[in-house]
């Protein structure tokens, strides 16, 4: 098949790659424009646009994919196929239809489960110790499309959302390729998706950060798995001599058997500093103060006077 391929983060680097190696001809890259200030770019050229570069593909970054000029262009291609991954603009069914087959998209979850911009965040966050991706045909409802293919995966129990996107965008390059074969020989049975069981994966906002200590100590874990590398997992510890201080909590352990109100220090000595939380309670390993760097437990303690007692919680607390 002759295909193009529109992507722009990480996860669409193996994918891209995949495709290169196969037998499938790669027509062009469309990807997201970079940002210039004063004729220069303000971000370092992706690893997506890299891979491109090095392999002689054509690089088109329209600011708008859907406007008619760019639409006709992709027409010109005479593509089969258009291959979506971590793309960042939504398809209309007139740029679709500039290839023979219209689109398929990779996305990263077992839908119809997570549908959305954070399924990987929002999977771990919510417990799941099973995940998978999805390669499905491109229709104007948003990852509800009929399924191609789906693989699983579990979810490592320390597993971060960045690492399990590595492991993720590898199985999907795999999936897209072997999906793309099948449509191809026209082996294919796409299976609509169900819409009961959807559920939503919406995209970050740093409040999302924000860290509830009424949660579950098993709760608050997975919290700051799934909120890596952003917006990241922070509270406020309420110093008995100054205003709330902001910090970022790195990887945590739980506690049993711990009681106390949630937010409350139980230890503050060495390198342990214990949290309650709704039941059980936390113990971070590392702890990034606002306007610091990342620090251990131990060089945090040695440098603010954190006692049993003390409190963690919303920078304004209620009551």
């Amino acid at each position: 098949m002759r295909l193009v391929m529109l992507g722009t983060g990480p996860f669409a680097v193996p994918t891209f790659r995949e495709l290169l190696d196969a037998r499938h001809a790669v027509a062009a890259l469309v990807t997201s424009p970079l940002r210039v200030h004063r004729g220069r770019p303000v971000e370092p050229v992706s690893s997506i646009r890299a891979l491109a570069e090095q392999r002689g593909v054509p690089i088109f970054d329209p600011e708008d994919v859907n406007a008619p000029e760019f639409q006709s262009r992709l027409a010109d291609f005479g593509v089969d196929l258009t291959v979506v991954c971590d793309y960042g603009q939504i398809l209309a069914p007139a740029t679709l239809a500039a290839a023979r087959h219209g689109g398929v998209n990779l996305h990263a979850s077992l839908l119809p489960k997570y549908r959305g911009a954070a399924p990987i965040n929002w999977a771990i966050y919510n417990g799941e110790t099973e995940t998978g991706v999805t390669v499905i045909h491109i229709t104007p409802n948003i990852d509800a499309g009929p399924c191609i293919a789906q693989s699983r995966t579990e979810i490592g129990p320390d597993e971060t959302a960045p690492e399990l996107e590595v492991r993720l965008a590898e199985i999907g390059a795999r999936l897209v390729c072997e999906s793309i074969d099948r449509l191809e020989s026209g082996d294919s049975r796409p299976l609509p998706q169900d819409p009961a069981p959807a559920t939503k994966a919406p995209r970050l906002k740093k409040t999302d950060g924000a860290l509830d200590w009424t949660r579950p100590a098993a709760a608050i874990r997975n919290h700051v798995r799934a909120m890596e590398p952003w917006p990241k997992t922070y509270t406020y510890w309420h110093r008995p001599d100054g205003p709330p201080l902001r910090v970022i909590l790195g990887s945590v352990s739980v506690v049993e058997n711990c009681s106390a109100t949630p937010g409350t220090v139980i230890e503050a000595a060495g390198d342990r500093l214990v949290i309650a939380a709704g039941h059980c309670a936390i113990a971070p390993a590392a702890i990034q103060p606002a306007g610091k760097r990342l620090m251990t437990v131990a060089e945090f303690l040695r440098g603010h006077k954190v006692r049993p007692g003390d409190r963690f919680g919303a920078e304004i607390e209620e009551g």
